[in-house]
């Protein structure tokens, strides 16, 4: 296409026009005064090689001058790409999961994504084509949630050669496999977890376990564990409660009914409020002669009766990392760092207290 002549550029400090007029300049204000269609701008904006320098330079003049920033609309309406990248994740209820979703949407507006959302089936088989084909457009980036079995199987059905990051189960080997992982290291948060209880004077400690994203098992069960063997205390049989408070609860009430049992540390929240209330009907006095501990620190835990000690997990922050490694990897002379996230950490509150017979 043979552009037109650029015309002069009006200084924009100069302009009479009201200042939220000035913050909604267009594509088309941008193509008018540079002297050039709206589909050059565009190109120049999605940095198109088909454009002569001398008027990408024209282009990119106008557009510091006038304070433009391209959107996704303008990108459609002017026929450019409009970028996106899908979720892959099977349940968008888990705490977890919902809030790495929402941290992955804040950044990705941040940058001018779009974000869709592709539920994947608890039980069905996973094909690298199946899995490969969830984007709306094909070969378009995809952010997997693999904090259970069927997102890690997404994960691993993938080629490395995909544009695709995930956040994770903390890897065994705490590195993981060379591609775009974000992970908790929720291991040592345990262990942490696992040693405060300890240090109120309790012999051991009980273990909930939530469903791990592999077959092994999980990694804040593996921290426990370690603390545990590192203080040379009895290590439990873990018990297998699931993500609900009702399955919590049903798990929780032959071992509530066990005096020996003093601490319980559960793999979430929920699990841990299924406790209190299994512990309640057997007679026991949280924390009095039971204490329990959850993770993740949902909302409702400062609520419960006792209030719940948790550990606190910025997944929210997590989900803005992985976003962040998937944009670097997308664009890694442009995209700015990823994010980082907070480190877990332990919140104090009602539901545990010393060991029986021991005074704080």
């Amino acid at each position: 296409m043979q552009e037109s002549a650029p015309v002069p550029v009006p200084d924009a400090k100069s302009s009479e026009e009201p200042a939220d007029r000035q913050r909604s300049v267009s594509i088309w204000d941008v193509a008018k005064v540079a002297g050039v269609s709206h589909q050059t701008v565009s190109r120049v904006v999605n940095g198109n090689p088909r454009v002569r320098q001398t008027t990408r330079d024209r282009v990119l003049q106008v557009i510091e001058e006038m304070g433009y920033k391209p959107n996704r609309l303008a990108r459609a309406l002017a026929g450019g790409p409009v970028r996106s990248v899908t979720v892959l994740t099977s349940d968008t209820t888990l705490y977890g999961a919902a809030l790495a979703l929402r941290g992955i949407e804040e950044a990705a507006r941040s940058a001018d994504f779009t974000v869709a959302i592709s539920v994947l089936d608890e039980d069905a088989a996973q094909s690298p084509n199946e899995v490969a084909s969830r984007p709306a457009r094909p070969g378009e980036p995809v952010l997997v949630i693999a904090f259970n079995a069927p997102g890690a199987r997404a994960w691993q059905t993938l080629s490395a050669e995909f544009p695709a990051a995930a956040v994770v189960e903390r890897p065994e080997d705490g590195r993981g496999d060379g591609r775009p992982v974000a992970w908790i290291d929720d291991r040592s948060a345990a262990a942490q977890a696992t040693r405060y209880l300890l240090g109120l004077g309790h012999r051991t400690v009980h273990y909930m376990a939530i469903p791990s994203s592999t077959t092994r098992i999980g990694q804040r069960a593996c921290g426990w564990r370690e603390a545990l063997a590192d203080a040379g205390r009895p290590v439990p049989e873990p018990v297998e409660g699931g993500w609900s408070p009702r399955s919590g609860y049903l798990a929780a009430r032959a071992l509530v009914a066990d005096p020996e049992v003093t601490a319980l540390l559960c793999g979430n929240d929920d699990l841990a409020l299924g406790v209190l209330r299994a512990a309640r009907e057997a007679g026991r006095d949280v924390p009095g002669d039971l204490s329990v501990m959850g993770f993740d620190d949902v909302p409702h835990a400062a609520f419960a009766h006792p209030a719940l000690t948790t550990v606190r997990l910025d997944f929210e922050g997590l989900g803005r990392g992985a976003f962040g490694m998937l944009h670097r990897l997308l664009d890694p002379q442009n995209a700015p760092a990823p994010a980082l996230w907070a480190e877990p950490e332990l919140i104090v509150r009602d539901s545990t207290g010393p060991a029986p017979g021991r005074t704080g």
